[in-house]
């Protein structure tokens, strides 16, 4: 299927858009077979789609992720109970992955991986996506990004601040990522389990509590 963006311009979908699935030989002495682990090598979206599965189950928060806005411009009928889009447009630019409510509180949530061991390109963020955050700090919600270092298997949420130090350095003239070492020191890692599978509603509780702190000292 073609998507196209508002403005007409063909969206090329990244790696991380495709279907992922690791899989590793049988030991020596079985059958010389493939097998497949179905936890390994699933994208962050799936892991946070299951987590938000688990915590709206459990009554803890309502995240969902967002959907996309989609005009559809071309569809084939095959045959007459099937339908196959060809063609279609984003209606608008995309803002946030997730958004919802946890404690009272507003949450809204990019997530991003990438390959990288070193850094996180920032040109994986888009202009449109860093004014959305910044409404909702104004708004006082809870805003920040979800990244997953696919390569080294961390997950860290960092804090919309974090991200526009260096975006705003970026647009400067500065470097065009974060070091991986900013997220190790001043992000907060995640991990990954069963149940949830990508539980960072304990590192919400520390961006709550934080803002909390600060807008008492403001007072």
């Amino acid at each position: 299927m073609v998507i196209r963006y508002p403005n007409g311009k063909l969206y090329v979908g990244t790696k991380e858009d495709e279907p992922k699935q690791t899989k590793v030989r049988a030991s020596k002495g079985t059958k010389n077979k493939e097998v497949s682990y179905s936890n390994r090598g699933k994208s962050l979206e799936d892991d946070l789609n299951e987590t938000n599965v688990f915590y709206l189950q459990q009554k803890l928060a309502i995240i969902h992720k967002k959907p996309v806005p989609i005009q559809i411009v071309k569809v084939d009928y095959p045959a007459r109970s099937a339908a196959v889009i060809r063609e279609a447009y984003f209606r608008t630019p995309s803002t946030t992955d997730y958004n919802g409510v946890y404690n009272g509180y507003y949450i809204d949530f990019e997530a991003k991986e990438t390959d990288s061991k070193s850094s996180f390109p920032l040109k994986n963020i888009h202009p449109h996506q860093m004014e959305h955050m910044k409404s909702v700090l104004h708004q006082r919600g809870i805003s920040f990004f979800i990244v997953r270092f696919s390569t080294l298997q961390r997950n860290f949420v960092v804090l919309y601040e974090i991200v526009e130090r260096f975006y705003e350095n970026m647009k400067n003239g500065g470097r065009k990522s974060i070091p991986f070492t900013v997220f190790e020191t001043e992000a907060i890692e995640i991990h990954e389990g069963y149940l949830p599978r990508l539980d960072y509603l304990k590192a919400v509780d520390v961006l709550i509590a934080d803002k909390a702190v600060c807008e008492s000292e403001e007072k």
